[in-house]
């Protein structure tokens, strides 16, 4: 068979660009293993994929997709996997973000009611040293009274005694 040049492919494309990224694209498949849709007939992979774009035993469009394929870093599917994966791992972050500020809170809160625990307590035991210091007041005041009753009666016995012995000498 005659060899095939780019002259016989340019109808198909509308520039010589695309064809020769089209007919690269398709030469580094064949390379790569997929089948020929034509007879390789002892020729390389360029001349192969040349001979099948002149034959359009594949149609132009599955070309040009393939090529376009074959330069994506992603594909539509992909992205969207990307983007669920991304939002996923966002409410994850911000799971864990809520969960520590509420492990925080929880924490101020608990050295709060420690805080309020040990005002109270301080406050019972002010109030118990108080009533303590006021019993014993009164403890004392009790023991004042008695012994000032204790007084008063020795002095009210040296007294009559006193108004016995005057009352006796008159």
């Amino acid at each position: 068979m005659a060899r095939i040049t780019v002259e016989d492919c340019i109808d198909k494309f509308t520039s010589r660009f695309e064809l020769v990224l089209v007919a690269s694209n398709r030469a580094r498949k064949l390379h790569s293993g997929e089948n020929p849709t034509v007879e390789k007939d002892n020729d390389k992979n360029t001349v192969i994929a040349l001979r099948e774009i002149a034959k359009q035993t594949l149609s132009i469009d599955q070309l040009k997709n393939d090529l376009i394929e074959e330069y994506q870093t992603t594909s539509i599917n992909e992205d969207e996997e990307i983007l669920e994966e991304e939002f996923e791992n966002n409410n994850e972050e911000n799971e864990s973000e809520d969960k520590l500020i509420e492990d925080q809170n929880l924490v101020e809160d608990n050295i709060n009611l420690q805080l309020e625990n040990e005002k109270e307590v301080n406050e019972d035991s002010a109030i118990l040293k108080t009533e303590n210091e006021v019993n014993q007041v009164n403890t004392n005041s009790d023991d004042n009274d008695e012994t000032k009753n204790d007084i008063k009666d020795d002095i009210n016995e040296l007294t009559d005694d006193t108004d016995d012995k005057d009352l006796q000498n008159l």
